[in-house]
């Protein structure tokens, strides 16, 4: 039985752990070939090395999504080995530091958060959408959080780089719906990834603490993400446009 978006090309960024590999793993299962991006090579080439033993298409770029030129080599590297852009999966985030009030926070790390967060979805946009408009249309899920809906203390830069999120994914959505390319994102509630260790390393009780906060009563996994990601990239989604999609065991319905 064929995937849901067989014989598409999707890329994910941030593909060489938690969201983003278990993202990588699900297009692939579903059909896509899969091109990973993220700095970390060996994770990255892992996660394309498990895709292909497991009998799917997959190739590993590294790029820095803060950078220009690494974004626009990463689309023209990827379209080259597989001729066009289907899906689009902009995960690639840091969490910065943490504990750190916003009149202390340090300058290098609110430049690091915001250039990775938020300004590396805009520049992985910025080069996804051209070659989507020339094919006639495409899908882009972008990952924001739980913190780009309400506030939290002591993460003032990941606070405002996913809320920066959210609001881009709405503006480009809407620009690019009537070209037949539609852009949404996730919200992840707590989900276990390494992402969450500096978390957890600054506040022993961050874990029990989130846990408790999550009404379903338990940390989210991260397939539970990649799989509502894969499923708005494909066509049971198709008339999802510009939604913040949040992922989160019920944390933002309280």
């Amino acid at each position: 039985m064929a995937g849901m978006l067989q014989g598409k090309i999707a890329l994910v960024t941030g593909g060489s752990t938690g969201i983003g590999k278990a993202a990588s793993l699900v297009f692939a299962r579903e059909g896509a070939a899969v091109v990973v991006s993220d700095i970390n090579v060996d994770g990255g080439e892992e996660t394309a090395r498990t895709i292909r033993d497991s009998g799917g298409q997959a190739i590993f770029f590294k790029a820095d999504v803060s950078r220009r030129t690494d974004v626009e080599t990463l689309i023209s590297r990827g379209v080259e080995a597989y001729g066009r852009l289907d899906c689009a999966f902009n995960n690639a985030g840091v969490a910065g530091t943490i504990g750190a009030s916003t009149h202390e926070y340090p300058d290098e790390s609110w430049d690091r958060v915001i250039g990775i967060n938020l300004k590396g979805v805009w520049l992985c946009m910025k080069h996804e959408i051209p070659q989507m408009l020339k094919q006639g249309g495409g899908a882009i899920v972008n990952t924001a959080s739980i913190w780009g809906l309400v506030g939290a203390p002591g993460a003032s830069a990941y606070v405002a780089s996913k809320h920066g999120v959210v609001g881009l994914t709405r503006a480009a959505a809407l620009e690019y719906a009537p070209q037949g390319i539609r852009i949404n994102a996730v919200n992840p509630g707590t989900i276990r990834t390494p992402i969450l260790d500096p978390f957890i390393l600054a506040t022993p009780e961050f874990e029990s603490m989130m846990t408790a906060r999550h009404p379903i009563g338990r940390i989210g996994m991260p397939d539970e993400v990649a799989e509502a990601v894969v499923w708005l990239c494909s066509d049971a989604a198709s008339f999802v446009v510009g939604q913040n999609l949040p992922v989160d065991g019920g944390y933002t319905t309280q």
